[in-house]
């Protein structure tokens, strides 16, 4: 496993940054449209070419994890390879496709070939008898077997007879690969987005994620500087994020501030945010505050143990700071897990849509921090330090005159900008610029701020 203190983990790009680093919805489509066919999951070949396809948007380090790599309670699986898999009807046709629809062969399934009847093939069989039209995606990473999956219709249709069954299929002691950026800053103080790449053929329950943190990243790479540091993983689900946790666990315990799960983030569904399982912590304040103040309609759940990769992250023994900033939440739309989730299921304008959410939220986590007040008693003489106007009346003047006022009167030392926001009405943006007139004049010491 890799040592976090190796100077290859951070990424740096020796590609000139574009021109434009606001991604565009035909730039979304053009990717996914590269995304979309390839093979994933928690393991193979299909994984990396994704990976290699999303290093075109930001500089990624590969970390290759060992099969049989012990991960806490976990054991990196063998690696999947699979070359084809069909089954062939009684009247010679081919159907269930691995080529054509990788949702068609349960996720990880062994080696088989044979012969057999309708009923003993139908016991292989995965459907969805409330959705006809639908593909099921079924995984079957931790026991070996094998099995297809199909649509109820297809699946009713299926006559009587002998069938061919082909699973060219092995699971070979190789590596889980785990791609990752990390954007250094001013601190070693770190805002973690971590993604997976792991499904097959699903749009927004898959590509949206990984693409949204790509795009993130670029977009947070073309910024003059940078207080925080910025960690991107994409990784398979679950047994990615706990490999992730055996080898930089201790490194996020003592220097992350704020983390976010990236999923589910390319329909049109309202934002939803899943708070971390503390429910109080910077990552979860920020986000909340800047949900508050889009425009759009949001809505704020509490931390629950199912769900993605936020359960791995606030999991007993590290309970970091992550929560979930999505769109539908994962098993809450009806597509969710089967072929439907494909591209006519999302929106490249929405999928901008998310990446502008997230960088407003990184550009607060970057600006959050906490001021102490260097006027020990009374009031501060504003005029003495030019930050009361000669001349005003305005409605602006007072308001300014009232921000740096607030400002002056919580910066104690216990409170972080976002908390002055939150107290005093004010825009936190605005707040922001302020407080550093008043650090510049000598009134207010910056320190950092906690998760």
């Amino acid at each position: 496993m890799e040592n976090i203190g190796m100077p290859g983990i951070v990424a740096k790009s020796e590609k000139k940054q574009p021109d434009q680093v606001f991604e565009t919805a035909d730039e979304v489509a053009a990717f996914l449209d590269r995304l979309w066919p390839l093979p994933r999951s928690i393991t193979g070949e299909g994984v990396r070419a994704s990976h290699d396809i999303l290093g075109e948007i930001l500089p990624l380090h590969r970390i290759e994890v060992p099969s049989g790599t012990r991960c806490f309670d976990w054991t990196v699986p063998k690696e999947w390879i699979v070359r084809e898999a069909y089954v062939v009807t009684p009247t010679g046709e081919r159907i269930l496709d691995f080529g054509e629809n990788n949702l068609y062969l349960v996720n990880y399934s062994m080696p088989f070939r044979g012969r057999m009847t309708r009923q003993e093939l139908d016991s292989r069989l995965f459907s969805l008898p409330d959705m006809p039209e639908a593909v099921p995606y079924r995984t079957s990473y931790y026991k070996e077997d094998w099995g297809f999956c199909i649509s109820q219709k297809q699946r009713d249709s299926l006559a009587e007879g002998e069938y061919e069954v082909v699973v060219d299929s092995d699971l070979v002691d190789g590596s889980m690969t785990i791609s990752e950026c990390v954007l250094p800053g001013e601190t070693e103080k770190e805002v973690l987005l971590s993604t997976y790449t792991c499904h097959p053929s699903m749009a927004n329950n898959e590509l949206s994620g990984p693409l949204v943190t790509a795009l993130l990243a670029r977009r947070l790479t073309a910024l003059p500087r940078r207080r925080l540091t910025y960690r991107f993983v994409f990784q398979p689900e679950t047994i990615g994020a706990i490999a992730t946790l055996q080898r930089i666990g201790d490194h996020l315990r003592e220097n992350l501030v704020a983390g976010y799960v990236v999923s589910c983030v390319g329909d049109v569904g309202s934002f939803t945010y899943k708070r971390s399982r503390r429910g109080d912590t910077l990552a979860d304040r920020a986000c909340e505050y800047i949900l508050a103040t889009s425009g759009h309609p949001f809505e704020i759940i509490d931390f629950h143990p199912m769900g993605s990769d936020e359960r791995q992250y606030c999991s007993p023994g590290f309970d970091l700071p992550v929560g979930v900033l999505t769109r539908s939440l994962p098993a809450t739309y009806p597509q969710y897990h089967t072929s439907l989730d494909n591209l006519d299921a999302i929106s490249f304008e929405a999928i901008c849509e998310s990446v502008d959410m997230y960088y407003r939220l990184c550009l607060l986590l970057d600006r959050n921090r906490v001021y102490q007040n260097q006027v020990m008693y009374g009031e501060p003489h504003l005029s003495k330090y030019d930050l009361y106007p000669t001349l005003g009346g305005s409605a602006d003047t007072r308001f300014e005159v009232g921000d740096i006022l607030w400002l002056m009167s919580l910066a104690d030392g216990s409170r972080d900008l976002l908390a002055i926001a939150e107290r005093s009405g004010s825009e936190f943006d605005r707040l922001a610029e302020l407080a550093q007139r008043c650090v510049e004049a000598g009134l207010l010491k910056a320190e950092e701020v906690e998760a």
